[in-house]
């Protein structure tokens, strides 16, 4: 005998919703960059709410209209639904601190924040990159979330650059394609200058791509070749890690970098200065310099092989170093990682040389650099 099964049957989106679970739906969506807001409003009393919301987006230019939306399981959900007016406070890149005190639950959100009274009594905070005043004009279901419309009454925009978020954290935003300024005797350190800002930026997610080693940035200063920042990583080679070094520009792979790549007139003399030093110094060369500077020049990128402990570090050390070029072809900047030789292999070939190289290849991109 054969029994029916009346149930309803699934449908083509329940079942693709069926092969993932919610956090990686979560983590795909991550995928998207975007900026991030604190939405606030003031209930029939006058009491001021806030909640961070990165689900801001532009609806109409004419009339003037953006969307949120907001969990339904929201403490201020409830203002929310019922308010006539609210405020999208897009955070600037030095307010993660606010961003993360309206996303926490509690009553004391605004303590500490500078704000301002806006159209209707709601609260606009200080300093943000921008902010639009809206009425709240409708309001739709969205699953789990509610989502709202606002028509834009007023708007202001700062100088800040937007804080960003995405992949779980928080990012900051820089220009995707600087163009191709000619170098000029009066600006020819301006390159050099919006590398380090870019490269800064990218060294959290490289630093996290890489495995939670060490990254350093260095430049050709005054004294040869310097670092002027590190991202220690969760795990630092040492605690030893210091600004404004001079590093060696034939035993160290940052400076072998810039040996390698830089400009001949420019790093020549440095070098032939400190091979002449270590000679004096019982540390005669005998070809191991050129050899690995051909390396480092077949390879695209300068390798230090630890065969004793670091005198800064104290620990047998592995390190790479890949070179960041502007427009014009020239080095502005070294892009090295530095770890204990342990949790560092120094092939060539590893999974950590050829991030650091790609990583260096998209800076040198949007510098204006069309080589290889």
């Amino acid at each position: 005998m054969q029994v029916l099964d009346n149930k309803p049957q699934p449908s083509a989106l329940e079942r693709v919703m069926d092969a993932f679970d919610h956090r990686e739906f979560r983590r795909t969506l991550g995928a998207f960059t975007t900026g991030v807001t604190v939405v606030t409003t003031v209930d029939a009393a006058g009491k001021p709410y806030g909640v961070t919301a990165n689900s801001f987006s532009s609806v109409s230019l004419d009339p003037p209209l953006i969307l949120w939306s907001q969990a339904l399981t929201s403490s201020s959900y409830p203002a929310f639904r019922d308010c006539e007016r609210f405020v999208v406070n897009i955070l600037g890149d030095h307010q993660v601190h606010v961003s993360n005190q309206f996303a926490k639950s509690g009553d004391d959100k605004f303590q500490g924040i500078a704000v301002r009274t806006g159209l209707g009594g709601v609260p606009v905070i200080d300093d943000s990159a921008a902010h639009l005043e809206c009425r709240k004009v409708a309001a739709y279901p969205g699953g789990d979330h509610v989502v709202y419309i606002g028509q834009v009454e007023r708007i202001h925009r700062s100088a800040h650059r937007p804080l960003a978020f995405g992949e779980g954290r928080y990012m900051v935003t820089f220009a995707h394609d600087l163009g191709e300024a000619r170098a000029t005797p009066g600006n020819a350190g301006m390159a050099a200058l919006e590398a380090v800002r870019m490269a800064g930026a990218a060294l959290a997610e490289t630093c996290e791509r890489i495995g939670q080693r060490t990254l350093g940035l260095a430049v050709w200063g005054n004294q040869g070749a310097t670092i002027v920042r590190w991202e220690p990583s969760q795990q630092p080679v040492s605690p030893y890690l210091q600004t404004g070094v001079v590093v060696s520009l034939t035993q160290s792979a940052t400076g072998l970098a810039f040996a390698a790549f830089m400009r001949p007139d420019v790093v020549e003399d440095a070098v032939r200065h400190e091979l002449r030093l270590r000679e004096a110094e019982g540390h005669p060369d005998e070809g191991q310099f050129a050899l690995r500077l051909a390396e480092a020049r077949e390879h695209g990128m300068a390798r230090a092989v630890g065969c004793a402990p670091s005198p800064r570090h104290k620990v047998r050390v592995n390190a790479f170093s890949v070179p960041v070029f502007d427009a014009q072809g020239e080095m502005v900047l070294a892009l090295s990682t530095t770890c204990e030789a342990e949790r560092l292999a120094p092939d060539w070939d590893g999974e950590v040389p050829r991030i650091l190289r790609a990583t260096a290849q998209r800076l040198s991109a949007r510098l204006g650099h069309r080589g290889q």
